[in-house]
């Protein structure tokens, strides 16, 4: 496969590592510009990349797989170095939003959505809002094989703009009929997930008297810290931004600044922020005995999983244990009720303890098993639903 270079728009691509570090923006910031994104892999069905009518600006859809059902994933409006740039984010994003709905058994596929902002101040007004109803009528356009959700630098407003132009839009504020905020469902499950891992690795899912340190206290941080404070977990927290140790304090949870916060001794570490936190400079200093987070991308590369396993450190793949969100807007497109929403993200501690089996049974990590099981459920959909052959 040769790279997707400055003179291939369609090519074949090489794979890529796992993530940036990339902090998520405030929803009404563009961030000034994004790092050169690293050629990707190209396995996907379908890549669009119109330039909007009304603005001139270009805009993204990657459809990674629609196997199990449409493909789902958010949109984000963001600086890119080059459109190339942007579209490579949007297939490897698409890619993980594949995994992530096989893994929870959920009857998505993925994809995912970009608008590539211009230099200059950030967008807002009329110029803002007919960047997203151009993103609306390439949604539309693809007839319900896409449906686009809420992601970096979108607003809750941004999505109800989105939707003016397309019925294939989740997420919504509940005030335009959808089910607002995803984030208690992502804390429900990767305290799941966490209960997962302590089971495997200290024999019970207990949380009281166990230290857990919660690197991040966003919207999912916050709320995840909260229930383990909850259930008796010894809390060590961190965030950028130091106004959240007031919350740290209602917690009774100690408080360390943030090159401090991956390396602190406990039994869980939980990255809940950035992506990428586990790199080759710290995998060595971890003092923890298990990973999992509800942070993207929480490894720099795939191949410090081996080096977690070395260092006997169990690590829970991020894009089973954070699926909750996912699971929330599942719950939306299906009509399902808050109640079932939970059980579905309360099941990813089976998820996870099937991956964790799966490893040890075939002798390799948490992660090269929760893709192989992954990729196993779409090729076992693909052989129950062979595409239809056209007539000779």
């Amino acid at each position: 496969m040769s790279p997707l270079g400055s003179h291939a728009s369609n090519g074949r691509r090489a794979k890529t590592a796992t993530g940036r570090r990339s902090k998520k923006a405030p929803a009404s910031k563009v961030p000034a510009q994004a790092e050169s994104v690293p050629p990707v892999e190209f396995d996907h069905e379908e890549l669009v990349v119109r330039r909007g009518p009304r603005t001139g600006m270009e805009t993204i859809v990657a459809i990674h797989s629609t196997t199990l059902g449409p493909a789902l994933g958010g949109v984000r409006l963001w600086r890119y170095g080059s459109v190339l740039d942007g579209a490579r984010d949007a297939l490897r994003l698409a890619r993980g939003m594949t995994y992530k709905a096989a893994a929870a058994r959920l009857q998505l596929g993925g994809g995912k959505g970009v608008i590539v902002a211009p230099e200059g101040p950030d967008l807002h007004g009329p110029r803002r809002r007919d960047a997203l109803l151009d993103f609306g009528e390439v949604v539309e356009s693809l007839g319900g094989r896409y449906i686009t959700a809420e992601d970096v630098g979108i607003s809750p407003e941004d999505l109800v703009a989105i939707h003016e132009r397309t019925s294939h839009a989740t997420g919504l504020p509940p005030e335009h009929g959808g089910s607002g905020d995803p984030s208690p469902f992502t804390a429900i499950g990767v305290e799941a997930a966490i209960r997962a891992c302590l089971a495997e690795v200290f024999g019970s899912e207990e949380l009281h008297g166990r230290r857990i340190a919660i690197a991040g206290l966003g919207h999912v941080g916050a709320k995840l810290a909260a229930r383990l404070a909850e259930r008796g977990a010894g809390l060590i927290v961190c965030d950028i931004d130091p106004g959240k140790q007031v919350l740290a304090e209602d917690l009774g949870a100690n408080w360390v600044e943030p090159d401090e916060e991956l390396l602190v001794e406990c039994d869980v570490l939980a990255p809940c922020a950035l992506g990428g936190a586990i790199e080759p400079d710290n995998v060595e200093k971890l003092r923890c005995a298990i990973v999992c987070g509800s942070a993207n991308n929480v490894l720099a590369n795939d191949a410090l999983a081996e080096r977690l396993a070395e260092r006997e450190i169990l690590y829970a793949p991020d894009f089973i244990a954070n699926a909750g969100g996912l699971i929330h807007v599942y719950g939306e497109i299906h009509e399902l009720s808050d109640e079932e929403t939970v059980a579905l993200a309360e099941g990813i501690r089976d998820s996870i303890s099937s991956v964790l089996e799966t490893a040890r049974l075939r002798e390799i990590t948490p992660l090269a098993a929760a893709y192989e099981l992954a990729r196993e459920r779409l090729k076992e959909a693909r052989l129950e639903s062979p595409p239809a052959r056209l007539a000779s």
